[in-house]
């Protein structure tokens, strides 16, 4: 009671932790926080909290993953990555929803959701146990600046403020402007000092200029993608390609985005190779055509690829060749037949297809980029250059393959941040 008494007015009315963004990160940090007995005020700019959370996953919310290694993370300071997550894998994060109520399943890849496959649900039962642990929400709130003093801080938002003696900045970072995507986070980094490696879109659609586009939209194709940098660096993803009227997207293209997009920042336009027939080799493929060209036919060379390929995107193979015109039996009448078919066969297996840009913030699931990790605490999440003052989740230079590898690194942040704070 004494130490009380000797406190000013001001410090006797002061939050013990303020966290700006009630994001994945932010969330967690509030009820770890409060769950130590903390006052906490939890301040967010859109009108509910987790807008983006409600998004992951197609709207079942992929949590987490099972196999959440450093290697499928990147930094410009990748020790910090594996510090982050050591001794945090899967098992602590579904610890820490099972004791909010909250069931996982597992899924393919690795991937888990919450067993109602909804992500509402993931954000209701967390903002349920914020308000439980009597954690203060206040939703719509704009936070302009952050101001030191003398045992903390002043946030100022809506012509307000309130102090405490910690600041937990968890804003996320500007992917998904439409789901409430700020580059504030970045900012109030800046603003202390702090450095901030410029940012890209990941996990995004790639533009392109290619020909024929209309023509080939709507395809969506089983597929292998290859990026090779200019520096000889191969980079290959598999899942579906979506051929759209802009350029190209789907899994096995968001997942390869990351690598072109930084190729892109230094050169105008990148080649993919593209395998539309992943599942055979050459040799097989080749074989296949053979064994079905048997003998000589009027029917039109497009006609009969149908018999293997979405014929969208038949044109696109044949025209290059100058075979457009072609039939079967044109083709067969040729002593270089089997030339002929292995060309088609070379442009089915490297389907070449230029991009020269991306979808932009708005596409991107997350950014790469953001509040340098070697000014940052891994085992606190703590600022190395201001005490009480937190970074958490997307606003650091951290980003994560698709899976549920990024929101992993924003539990564990929560987790890591909520102890400490």
């Amino acid at each position: 009671m004494d130490n009380f008494n000797k406190l000013s007015l001001k410090e006797k009315k002061m939050i013990d932790i303020i966290i700006i963004g009630a994001g994945a990160s932010g969330l967690i940090t509030a009820i770890v926080s409060a769950r130590r007995g903390k006052k906490v005020l939890l301040l967010e700019k859109n009108k509910k909290v987790g807008k983006k959370l409600l998004a992951t996953g197609n709207g079942k919310c992929n949590i987490t993953n099972q196999r959440p290694s450093p290697d499928r993370f990147y930094s410009h300071n990748k020790k910090f990555i594996s510090e982050v997550l050591e001794g945090y894998g899967y098992q602590g994060v579904k610890n820490f929803f099972k004791s909010v109520g909250l069931e996982l399943i597992e899924g393919k890849e690795g991937k888990v959701f919450p067993m109602s496959l909804q992500a509402s649900s993931v954000v209701e039962i967390l903002e349920a146990e914020c308000r439980y642990l009597g954690v203060k929400i206040l939703c719509e709130v704009d936070v302009n600046k952050i101001k030191k003093i003398k045992n903390g801080y002043d946030v100022f938002f809506d012509n307000k403020k309130d102090s405490s003696y910690s600041v937990v900045v968890s804003t996320g970072h500007i992917s998904a402007p439409q789901l409430g995507g700020v580059e504030s986070g970045t900012v109030f980094a800046q603003q202390f000092g702090h450095k901030v490696f410029k940012p890209f879109p990941t996990l995004v659609q790639l533009n392109s200029h290619v020909n024929n586009l209309e023509k080939m939209a709507g395809v969506k194709v089983e597929s292998r993608v290859t990026f090779t940098s200019k520096k000889g660096v191969k980079t290959q993803k598999e899942g579906d390609v979506l051929f759209t009227s802009y350029g190209i997207s789907g899994l096995a293209i968001l997942d390869i985005s990351r690598h072109v997009i930084e190729e892109l920042i230094h050169t105008p336009k990148v080649t993919l190779e593209i395998d539309l027939i992943p599942k055979m080799n050459c040799e097989q493929l080749l074989a296949l055509f053979k064994k079905s060209m048997v003998k000589k036919s009027p029917k039109p060379l497009s006609l009969w690829l149908q018999g293997f390929i979405n014929k969208k995107l038949i044109l696109a193979i044949l025209e290059p060749l100058k075979l457009d015109k072609e039939t079967v039996g044109s083709i067969l009448s040729h002593k270089e037949y089997v030339e002929t078919l292995e060309e088609i066969v070379n442009r089915i297996k490297y389907f070449k297809f230029e991009v020269n840009g991306s979808r932009g913030y708005k596409g991107a699931e997350v950014v790469s980029g953001g509040v340098d990790t070697k000014e940052i605490n891994p085992l606190t999440m703590e600022s190395k250059k201001h005490k009480g003052l937190y970074f958490t989740g997307e606003v650091l230079d951290v980003d994560g393959d698709r899976g549920g590898f990024n929101l992993h690194f924003a539990w564990v942040c929560g987790l890591r941040a909520g102890i400490s704070v």
